[in-house]
């Protein structure tokens, strides 16, 4: 998995630090950086497929966690076409990687969700805001 108990807070300041750091060929400015309304909207569809994985008693989970996993993928596929800072953000964080990488698992799920709690806490701590 690109994501592990070990990296997962690592990788989540990197890429947060790759995102923040983002200049424009054109005009040699800093890009800015996805709002944190836009983070913790993914965060909270995260979050609500995490309360549920919590209480699954197996490792595999069942289709229809697994159907909301794959929808939240397609929300995230939505918000990245909307907004080129979106796009960047989930191509700087690997999002889209770490979902598919999840295939099922719980543990690979509640890892994703701890890295998206990361990528939250690095973006507040790295200035991110709301424009």
């Amino acid at each position: 998995m690109t994501i592990t108990e070990k990296n997962y807070v690592e990788k989540a300041e990197a890429a947060i630090q790759v995102h923040k750091n983002r200049i424009n060929e054109k005009t040699k400015k800093r890009k800015p950086m996805v709002t944190t309304s836009k983070i913790r909207n993914l965060l909270s569809m995260t979050a609500d497929i995490s309360n549920e994985v919590m209480s699954w008693k197996d490792e595999e989970l069942s289709d229809e966690l697994c159907g909301r996993i794959d929808y939240l993928k397609v929300r995230v596929l939505y918000e990245a076409g909307r907004e080129p800072v979106v796009k960047d953000f989930v191509e700087n964080t690997e999002m889209l990687k770490c979902i598919n990488e999840i295939d099922g698992s719980k543990k690979n799920y509640l890892l994703f969700s701890r890295y998206m709690e990361a990528l939250v806490a690095y973006h507040r701590f790295y200035g991110g805001k709301d424009n």
